[in-house]
C-alpha cells in the first residue's frame, strides 16, 4: 500500500502539471477553465501534504520532521500566495518554476514520497485512505486588492523566490 501512496501523489503531480501546461499553452493567453481546475487541485494537493503526509512522516520519524519539510512548507506558502490574484503569464511562470524544483524534492531520492514507502500494513492503508478520500478544498474568488501582489512577493521572498524573475519577458 505504501507504493500506492507514492504513486497517488506523483500521479496527482502529473495531472496538475498537465492542467498547468494547458492553462499556459497559448502564447499570450491563459486557459481560465484549465487554470481553475489546476488551482483547486493544487490547493487540495498542498492540503494533503500539509495536513496528512508531513505530519504522518514526522510521527514515523519519532517526532522529527523530514529534512526538507520546512523547504516544502515555504514553497507551499509561495504557491498558495500565487493562487490568490487573477493569473497572469508571470504568475503562471512563477508557479511552473517553483513546481519544477518543489516536485523534485518530493518525488526524488530521499524525498517525502520515498519516505512514505516506509509505512507498512494498517498504517499504510490508513494513510492512503486519508489521502484518497480527503475532500476538495473550497476555493475563494481571486483577489486583486491593492496589497495582494505585495503580500505575494513577501511569501515568495520567504521561500527564496522573486516574482520579477518570472516576468512575462522571461515567461
Amino acid at each position: 500500500m505504501a507504493s500506492q501512496i507514492r504513486r497517488y501523489l506523483a500521479d496527482d503531480h502529473t495531472r496538475l502539471g498537465a492542467l498547468l501546461e494547458k492553462a499556459w499553452a497559448k502564447p499570450g493567453l491563459i486557459d481560465r477553465e484549465a487554470y481553475a481546475e489546476f488551482r483547486a487541485g493544487l490547493l487540495r494537493h498542498i492540503g494533503l501534504e500539509e495536513k496528512i503526509l508531513l505530519p504522518a512522516i514526522q510521527k514515523l520519524r519519532g517526532g522529527q520532521p523530514h529534512p526538507v519539510a520546512n523547504r516544502l512548507r515555504l514553497d507551499h506558502g509561495a504557491l498558495a500566495a500565487l493562487l490568490v490574484p487573477t493569473p497572469t503569464r508571470t504568475i503562471l511562470g512563477a508557479i511552473r518554476g517553483i513546481l519544477t524544483v518543489h516536485n523534485a524534492l518530493e518525488e526524488g531520492p530521499g524525498g517525502v514520497y520515498e519516505v512514505a514507502e516506509k509505512f507498512e500494513g494498517a498504517a499504510a492503508d490508513a494513510l492512503f485512505d486519508l489521502l484518497r478520500t480527503a475532500p476538495e478544498v473550497a476555493v475563494a474568488p481571486h483577489n486583486d486588492g491593492p496589497n495582494v501582489l505585495e503580500a505575494t512577493q513577501r511569501a515568495l521572498s520567504r521561500a527564496g523566490y522573486d516574482l520579477d524573475d518570472y516576468a512575462e519577458s522571461h515567461a
